[in-house]
């Protein structure tokens, strides 16, 4: 995969930065957005939220009515994303994670949930019966993970449970320590 599009394990920064960018990725559902608004409140790194993104900014096809969700224009997304990821610092919360090229980040970390806690999660954002059962399938089979591990180099991706406030709390912990480790070991 060119490193336009997506990973490349030979695909290495192109440009220096004083800080990393971290990749939150995981089914929805799984506390994406909640530890990364933490996160970037516990790190001072900028959360950038890519369905928001999205939305505000128009980067999509139109919407997809049978899962009620916009249909992403990859292109305009990555062109608009570019010059953001260059100086680092950012942690992206986004499902997908294979479109990002692995130049981006330092870390990818994907959150796992189980599915007695994401049933009910979807059910109260009101999703309807068939992008619950597509999701929970998704977290069932591992998708994310395995898009990850496969886009990725093996020794920045990182799973980590999110079912309740304490692990999501845990995990910024995580996130906070890795991310003052990474400037020590980067400072110039």
């Amino acid at each position: 995969m060119d490193s336009d599009s997506g990973s490349d394990c030979g695909d290495v920064p192109n440009f220096p930065r004083d800080l990393p960018n971290i990749l939150i990725t995981g089914t929805p559902g799984t506390g994406k957005t909640t530890t990364s608004e933490m996160a970037a409140e516990a790190t001072g790194l900028t959360h950038i939220n890519v369905g928001d993104l999205v939305k505000a900014k128009a980067l999509h096809e139109g919407l997809d009515t049978e899962f009620d969700s916009y249909i992403l224009d990859e292109d305009k997304l990555l062109d608009e994303m570019e010059d953001m990821m260059k100086p680092g610092g950012k942690i992206v919360d986004f499902h997908t994670c294979e479109i990002f090229p692995e130049r981006w980040f330092d870390l990818v970390i994907v959150l796992r949930t189980d599915n007695n806690v994401l049933y009910p999660r979807l059910e109260s954002r009101g999703y309807n019966a068939k992008k619950i059962n597509e999701n929970m399938e998704c977290e069932i089979m591992q998708v994310v993970l395995e898009d990850a591990r496969e886009s990725y180099a093996e020794e920045i991706v990182i799973e980590l449970q999110s079912n309740s406030i304490e692990q999501m709390e845990e995990n910024v912990s995580r996130i906070k320590a890795w991310k003052e480790q990474w400037v020590l070991n980067n400072a110039k």
